[in-house]
């Protein structure tokens, strides 16, 4: 850590934001120095390109930043991928390590330790540490999702309280929507919170819920109020509640390094004071926090579609049959060409979404949509095709490919499935 703090000292004012957090002496220096230079974030210079390097068209602040989050990958990351995968480790201190970075909070506001990006710099970011492992990525675009709500939605006291422990990681976020009865249909949710006095007794249970039992702070929609998506509030829930329990650890095709429970309420009692927002507006801090949340998860999947098609060119250079590189068959020239394509044009509209969030475009929701459809699907195809380039070897555990393409399949079902993207996508057609 020390290394990087010296080699601080020479970056672009944006390193500066995310490294500061996590240091006070970098922090007491940014806010002297940079006050009078100091932007929003969503003003910063449009990227004009997109192409199959990672870095084209972004600013030297952001090459920055990717860098950084990309070596982190490599060399944190990627070398326990396999391991955090088989033996199913939830790697806490290398989450906390990345935390160090400013990770932890990427775009949740810096007056309580926030690292105040943009949402095109924590896509930029997370798609560069999809690289080393896209399942322990996929949790900390959950936990920014959550710091953010806190951030954005709360009160003055609940940002003081919660953002400094959840930008550092030293508390653990989980966002809990899903339930066993609604998924897509998520308006009707039958998690029920009964006001009594000053706390809610609340009754239900969560599925599906990635960091559940080991992570600290639940943000949990339950209802409030009548039928349909104006009686669903946020609370907060903390672990170790009375009446907060958790289901067995799940078993799933991908995303071994976060587990995965169902959380449950019995009779558990929260304060009044731990509702997130208002009484009512839960459902709307929901639907706000999934259209980031497909672009972070549309991101990872980016990321294993790099990788993954490096990884493929590696080999079909490297291994010969029939007297002959791979390589040299226009077959296999001719699919490269096409999963080249896919990626940047996968890129391309990630990128483009994110844009239209940090600009609030009326196009937002429509285009966040687009982004998650298109890219979860296409880089799905493009791990998938580079794991028949491997051949047998590709279907080894041994191999890293088989593991981006388990760990990025669930990227076409949550955050809202690609056929409820589908349905967002022609009812902005259609209403307008």
């Amino acid at each position: 850590m020390a290394a990087i703090m010296r080699r601080s000292l020479s970056l672009p004012r944006t390193v500066y934001r995310y490294l500061a957090p996590a240091h006070p002496v970098l922090s007491a220096c940014l806010q002297s120095t940079l006050a009078d230079t100091d932007t929003d974030t969503a003003s910063y210079t449009v990227p004009v390109v997109t192409s199959l390097d990672i870095s084209a068209g972004l600013t030297e602040e952001q090459k920055e930043m990717q860098s950084m989050a990309l070596n982190f990958a490599m060399n944190e990351m990627y070398p326990n991928m396999s391991t955090w995968d088989q033996e199913e480790i939830f790697p806490v201190d290398v989450l906390r390590n990345a935390a160090g970075l400013g990770f932890g909070a990427l775009y949740t506001r810096m007056d309580y330790g926030g690292t105040g990006l943009s949402r095109l710099d924590a896509s930029i970011i997370f798609e560069a540490l999809s690289h080393g492992c896209v399942s322990t990525t996929a949790y900390l675009t959950i936990h920014n999702m959550v710091c953010w709500m806190i951030d954005t939605f709360g009160t003055e006291e609940q940002r003081e309280h919660w953002v400094p422990l959840m930008a550092s990681m030293d508390k653990l976020g989980s966002y809990c929507l899903t339930e066993p009865g609604a998924g897509s249909d998520a308006a009707s949710l039958s998690t029920m919170a009964r006001r009594e006095g000053g706390h809610f007794v609340v009754n239900g249970s969560k599925a599906f819920i990635s960091g559940a039992g080991e992570t600290d702070v639940y943000l949990i929609m339950v209802r409030t109020g009548g039928a349909g998506s104006k009686g669903i509030t946020c609370l907060l829930l903390e672990k170790g509640m009375k009446g907060l329990s958790f289901g067995k650890k799940e078993k799933k095709m991908g995303w071994n390094s976060q587990p995965t429970r169902a959380v449950i309420m019995e009779d558990c009692e929260v304060p009044v004071e731990n509702v997130i927002g208002v009484e009512g507006q839960g459902f709307n801090i929901a639907m706000a926090g999934l259209n980031g949340g497909r672009i972070n998860i549309a991101s990872t999947s980016l990321g294993a579609a790099q990788h993954s098609l490096q990884l493929a060119a590696e080999h079909l250079k490297v291994r010969k049959q029939f007297g002959r590189p791979l390589a040299d068959t226009q077959h296999n020239q001719f699919k490269l060409a096409k999963m080249a394509t896919q990626l940047v044009a996968s890129r391309s509209m990630v990128r483009n979404a994110a844009r239209a969030l940090d600009s609030s475009h009326p196009d937002t929701v429509q285009l966040c949509s687009m982004a998650k459809l298109f890219a979860t699907d296409n880089c799905f195809e493009v791990v998938n095709q580079s794991l028949q380039m491997h051949g047998g070897y590709g279907y080894l555990k041994d191999y890293p490919v088989e593991q981006f393409l388990r760990d990025i399949r669930v990227n076409q079902i949550l955050e809202g499935t690609n056929q409820v993207m589908q349905m967002l996508i022609a009812r902005s057609i259609l209403n307008k």
